[in-house]
């Protein structure tokens, strides 16, 4: 009981709805592998339109990283309104520093949409994939970073894209392309780009459930080692 409360109570801090935009189709997932996730997804729309999608990824599983969880949705909260990514990351990562958590640290993709402009930061999480819908190719948006609250002073940056009708962009924590099957083989990116490729015509939460009936397959009855989770957006 003492495990389900806070689980529950880290659950109603998640979005309950998914933002509306008249150029995007937005949906997203989670599901802990622990009582306690640690990761995280969250949104923040400003005035002007501008869309701003967390997702994160806390050192290790169960109360400690359901505490930088925490943490970090106040982080979020109070800096997501900020125009510069960098910006964000470098004082997020000072304010965990800060907290002295020790060893615990937040892995963060976060990335800023206004209208076709696309900035994205990241710190010690997977690539985000993108489906060019014009070339019918997934694309790797590598960010080499460490997780925010480890290296006191890294300075963070920021790369900018366009995308164009029918792009899909996928946020996710790393329980997905890193999920084992029996024979302890990993599911790899490899795959999770052919999976992008394979269900990129359909809806957001179409895609969606194609990763996750891909990765059932694969982990073939083995349990889930790793908290899942996706955001994906998908561009009318």
């Amino acid at each position: 009981k003492e495990l389900e409360e806070p689980g529950q109570l880290q659950l109603r801090m998640l979005p309950k709805n998914m933002p509306q935009s008249p150029h995007l189709e937005i949906d997203a997932y989670m599901k802990p592998a622990t009582e306690v996730a640690g990761d995280y997804y969250d949104f923040h729309q400003s005035d002007n339109g501008v869309l701003t999608v967390v997702v994160g990824d806390a050192t290790g599983h169960g109360l400690k990283a359901g505490t930088v969880v925490t943490a970090m949705k106040s982080l979020f909260r109070t800096f997501a309104g900020e125009g510069h990514l960098s910006l964000v990351f470098n004082r997020s990562s000072r304010g965990l520093k800060e907290m002295n958590l020790r060893s615990l640290f937040m892995g963060l993709t976060m990335i800023k949409l206004d209208g076709a402009r696309l900035r994205i930061a990241s710190a010690g999480m997977p690539p985000a994939l993108v489906y060019r819908a014009e070339k019918g190719l997934v694309e790797e948006m590598v960010i080499k970073a460490p997780p925010l609250g480890g290296i006191s002073g890294y300075q963070y940056r920021e790369l900018e894209y366009a995308l164009s009708h029918g792009d899909v962009l996928v946020l996710m924590s790393d329980g997905f392309p890193e999920r084992f099957n029996q024979d302890g083989e990993m599911f790899d990116y490899p795959r999770a780009r052919r999976s992008l490729a394979e269900a990129a015509s359909r809806r957001p939460s179409e895609i969606i459930e194609h990763f996750v009936r891909a990765g059932d397959y694969w982990a073939n009855g083995r349990p889930q080692n790793d908290d899942i989770t996706f955001v994906v957006l998908k561009v009318k």
